[in-house]
C-alpha cells in the first residue's frame, strides 16, 4: 500500500498488526483514516469491522462493601416467615411496620438475597431521588454490579440503557421511584415499596396511578410478592392489614440495641409570651450550642409540605377552618378565606376569633431565611441547605448528602427531603421549626402527614452510638398528631385519625373522587362544573353518594387555564366508577371543546 501511495490504508494495517483491535473512533481521530478507507479494506477482506453495544452503568466504579450484620430476633422472624411462604409458592402483600432505625433495609436485602438465589429479580421503590444514592450504595455493597438505578436525573438514553440491561438479564435489582415499577425483568419475584406512606408514589400527571395499587396488580401478574415498609404506614395500607388483606409484621425496637430519641415539645405560644419572637426556641438554641460544642451534627427541618396560605394565631394557636369540611381555609389576595373542598368563603379577620389577639396571619418562613439566621447566630458553624434550589443540578442531592455524611458540615437545613430514610450516625439533634406548617393545610390528610413527617424527622436523631434528642416547635402542642408523634405512638394516632375519617367519610373509611375541570375560559369551566353536578345529582342521591362543590380549585389558574373542582364521596367505590362513566358519556355526547375533565380516585392532594 505504501508503494501505491495508499498511506492511510498502510497506517491502519500497521496499527492493527501492532494492537490487533482498534476502536473506530481512534482510527478516524488519531490515525486520520476516513470511513471510506475502512470500508474498502473491509471489502478486500483485510480487516473486519464489528460493532458492540455498550450500555451506560450509573453505578459503575462504585467502591463500597456492605458490612454483614447479624439480624435481630424480630428481623429474623420476618425473613424466615417470608422465605417459608415463598418456598410454598404463597404470594402475599406484606406490610412491615417498623420504628425508625429498626433495620427494615436489612430485612429487604435478605428477602432479595433469597429471590436472587431462586433465579428471580427484585424492584425496590424509594419515594425521593435524594434517597437513591444512599439506598443504592447499600444494595450495591451487598449485590455488586447486579444492581442499577433509574430516576428523573438520568437522561432518556441512560434510562433506556438501564431497562435494556434489565431485559438482557444483566441486573437483578432495580432501585428508583415509581417509574422503576415498569422495569422489564424476565422473572420478577419481589417488589418492595419503602416508605410506602409517601405521597410521591401517586402520579399526579395523567395517567393517575398509585404505585402501591400498581404493585399489587403487577405482583399478581408475575406471581410475585409485594412488601410495603414504613415507620408510619399510610392509613390505607394499615387498614388493609387490619382487615386481613395484607400480612402485618412489626419491628418494635431499633436495630443494634439503639434507643428512640427523647422528644421535647415546645409551645411557641409560651415563647411569644416570654418575648421570644425568634424562629428558634430557647430549648432549641441551648441544644444547638451544646451539639456544636461537642462536634455532633444537627438537622433542622422546615415542615413546609403542602403549604397553602392558611391563617393561624401566634398567641393561642387557633387555625381558621371551614365549618363544613374541617379543613383550614386558604387565604387569597382579595382578602377572602376560601375552602377548596366545598367553596365556603368568609372575609379575612383582623383579630383572632378565639382570643382576640392581633397576632393572626399566615406562616411564612423559608429555608434561605433560616440559613441566614443561623449564620448570624453561629458564624463558626458549617451549614448546608437542602431544598429544590440547591439540588436542581444533576447529582445535587448526592453532593450535599456526601458532604454531610463525611462530617464536612455541622448543620443540615431542609424541607421534607432531608427526613426520609437518611441514616447519619453523628446526628444527635433534630429540630422541627414549625410543625403547624403542615398541620394547618386545607387537606383532610393534614394530620396524617404531620404525624408522618414529625415521626420521620424525629427518627433521624440518635441512630448511632450516642443518644438523640428532638425539638418539635408548635402552636398546637395538644394536637393528637403532635402528641402521638412525640411518643412515636402510631397505633394511638391511627385509632383517633380513623374515627375522624369514618365520621366525615374520607379514605380509607370511604372513597373520594375528585372531578377537575380545566378550561381557558373561566366562565365555561364554571358552567361545566354546574352542569356535571346537576346531571349526576339525582343518581348520586339515589345511590347515597355525597356531592361536594363545585368550587374554584386551590390554585384557580395555571398557565392561563382556569380550574374548577368538585368531589364525590361513597363507601362503595363501584358507585363512584358508575357515576364517572355516566359523566364521561355526558361529556362525549355534549362535546367538551377546549374544556378538559379529569377524574382522580382517592387523591393524595387537594385540588
Amino acid at each position: 500500500f505504501m508503494k501505491k501511495k495508499q498511506t492511510a490504508r498502510a497506517r491502519l494495517l500497521e496499527a492493527l498488526i501492532e494492537e490487533k483491535t482498534l476502536s473506530y473512533e481512534r482510527a478516524i481521530a488519531q490515525l486520520k483514516v476516513s470511513s471510506k478507507v475502512i470500508q474498502a479494506l473491509c471489502e478486500m477482506g483485510g480487516i473486519e469491522v464489528s460493532t458492540e453495544q455498550i450500555y451506560r452503568n450509573p453505578v459503575k466504579g462504585w467502591n463500597y462493601v456492605e458490612k454483614e450484620k447479624t439480624l435481630s430476633f424480630e428481623q429474623e422472624a420476618i425473613v424466615k416467615g417470608f422465605i417459608e411462604d415463598d418456598e410454598k409458592e404463597i404470594r402475599k402483600v406484606y406490610l412491615i411496620h417498623g420504628v425508625t432505625g429498626s433495620g427494615k433495609t436489612e430485612v429487604y436485602m435478605e428477602m432479595i438475597r433469597h429471590i436472587i438465589k431462586t433465579g428471580r429479580q427484585a424492584i425496590v421503590l424509594i419515594p425521593e431521588i435524594s434517597l437513591t444514592y444512599q439506598t443504592a450504595m447499600r444494595f450495591y455493597g451487598k449485590f455488586g454490579d447486579r444492581v442499577s438505578i433509574v430516576n428523573s436525573k438520568l437522561s432518556k438514553g441512560e434510562k433506556y440503557d438501564q431497562f435494556e440491561r434489565a431485559r438482557r438479564g444483566e441486573i437483578d435489582v432495580m432501585i428508583g421511584p415509581r417509574s422503576a415499577l415498569f422495569t422489564p425483568f424476565s422473572n420478577l419475584g419481589l417488589i418492595i415499596i419503602d416508605e410506602e406512606h409517601e405521597g410521591t408514589y401517586k402520579s399526579e400527571p395523567l395517567p393517575k396511578y398509585h404505585a402501591r395499587e400498581v404493585g399489587v396488580q403487577l405482583s399478581k401478574l408475575w406471581g410475585a410478592s409485594l412488601v410495603l415498609g414504613s415507620a408510619t404506614p399510610s392509613l390505607e395500607a394499615y387498614y388493609q392489614a387490619q382487615i386481613g388483606n395484607y400480612k402485618l409484621y412489626e419491628l418494635k425496637n431499633r436495630a443494634a440495641k439503639g434507643s428512640l430519641p427523647f422528644v421535647h415539645v415546645v409551645d411557641l405560644r409560651e415563647e411569644l409570651r416570654r418575648g421570644n419572637r425568634s424562629v428558634f426556641s430557647k430549648k432549641l438554641k441551648e441544644l444547638v450550642e451544646d451539639r456544636l460544642k461537642n462536634k455532633e451534627q444537627i438537622m433542622l427541618f422546615l415542615n413546609r409540605r403542602g403549604y397553602a396560605g392558611f391563617l393561624s394565631c401566634r398567641s393561642c394557636g387557633y387555625v381558621i377552618k371551614c365549618p363544613h369540611c374541617d379543613v383550614s381555609l386558604s387565604a387569597h389576595k382579595n382578602g377572602q378565606l376560601l375552602c377548596h373542598y366545598c367553596g365556603y368563603r368568609m372575609a379575612k379577620l383582623p383579630l383572632c376569633p378565639k382570643c382576640s389577639s392581633k397576632y393572626i396571619g399566615g406562616m411564612r418562613l423559608g429555608t434561605q431565611k433560616v440559613e441566614e439566621m443561623l449564620k448570624n447566630a453561629y458564624p463558626e458553624a458549617r451549614i448546608l441547605r437542602m431544598d429544590t434550589d440547591t439540588t436542581g443540578e444533576k447529582e445535587g442531592y448526592e453532593k450535599i448528602l456526601s458532604l454531610f455524611a463525611n462530617k464536612e458540615a455541622d448543620i443540615l437545613i431542609g424541607t421534607q427531603m432531608i427526613v426520609k430514610g437518611h441514616d447519619f450516625p453523628l446526628v444527635t439533634l433534630v429540630g422541627v421549626l414549625a410543625a403547624d406548617m403542615s398541620l394547618g393545610v386545607g387537606d383532610y390528610r393534614a394530620s396524617e402527614r404531620t404525624f408522618q413527617l414529625l415521626t420521620q424527622a424525629a427518627g433521624r436523631a440518635g441512630r448511632g452510638e450516642k443518644p438523640g434528642e428532638v425539638v418539635i416547635q408548635t402552636y398546637n402542642p395538644e394536637h393528637y398528631s403532635i402528641m402521638a408523634a412525640s411518643k412515636q405512638d402510631y397505633k394511638a394516632f391511627y385509632a383517633q385519625e380513623m374515627e375522624y375519617r369514618k365520621l366525615l367519610g374520607y379514605p380509607p373509611a370511604a372513597h373520594l373522587m375528585a372531578v377537575l375541570i380545566e378550561s381557558p375560559d373561566k366562565g365555561a369551566g364554571e358552567i361545566w362544573g354546574k352542569e356535571l353536578t346537576k346531571y349526576i345529582f339525582h343518581e348520586a342521591k339515589e345511590k347515597r353518594v355525597s356531592v361536594i362543590g363545585p368550587t374554584e380549585a386551590s390554585i384557580g389558574k395555571i398557565n392561563d387555564i382556569y380550574r374548577q373542582v368538585f368531589y364525590l364521596k361513597s363507601v362503595d367505590e363501584k358507585k363512584l366508577i358508575f357515576l364517572r362513566d355516566r359523566m364521561e358519556q355526558y361529556i362525549e355526547g355534549r362535546g367538551g371543546g377546549k374544556t378538559r375533565v379529569q377524574f382522580d380516585f382517592d387523591p393524595m392532594n387537594p385540588y
